[in-house]
């Protein structure tokens, strides 16, 4: 698709660039994130326990493919929607959009401000949180999280859709 290849170019960049070897990185900020993690997986855990549900021990191919589906518009929404830009306002400054209907932000900060500001504008950092948290939704209310799965994946398939259809549009227009 015409672009993809340059946002993607242009996103790997941009990543390269926040870690380049002259970035002071906030190792606090960064245990204190993973810890969070840690705490949030160890007290569902905990929980699930306690009210006697259990995570499946294997997940189907089509409920993996909807996780992953899922997943990753998740993160995604989370990363770079407009609409979520208030969660990730207090930790990333505002640089434009970098493609149709996403957001271009950079964390803003030191220490755990730059390390929330890292995760929030990075749907890759975002990805393990996202299938944690519908993992957990699984095993806490099966029906719910095949709703929710189902919905996220049908909005990923829908923008893989509008990108080719956008694609398919730049080819077959006449040139000014």
């Amino acid at each position: 698709m015409p672009g993809m290849h340059h946002t993607a170019r242009a996103a790997v960049r941009a990543h390269e660039h926040d870690y380049a070897p002259d970035t002071e990185l906030p190792l606090g900020g960064y245990a204190a994130v993973l810890s969070s993690f840690g705490t949030g997986v160890a007290g569902a855990a905990l929980l699930a326990r306690r009210t006697g549900r259990r995570a499946p021990e294997s997940l189907g191919t089509r409920e993996l493919v909807l996780l992953t589906l899922a997943t990753h518009k998740l993160a995604r929404m989370v990363a770079k929607d407009a609409v979520t830009s208030p969660l990730r306002a207090p930790f990333a400054r505002h640089r434009g959009t970098e493609a149709p209907a996403e957001m271009a932000e950079e964390p803003r900060g030191k220490g755990l401000r730059r390390a929330v500001g890292e995760l929030l504008t990075c749907p890759f950092c975002l990805s393990p949180w996202a299938a944690s948290a519908l993992l957990v939704l699984h095993a806490a209310s099966p029906a719910t999280a095949r709703t929710c799965l189902t919905g996220l994946s049908a909005v990923a398939g829908s923008d893989f859709l509008q990108y080719a259809y956008a694609a398919a549009q730049q080819r077959h227009s006449p040139q000014d």
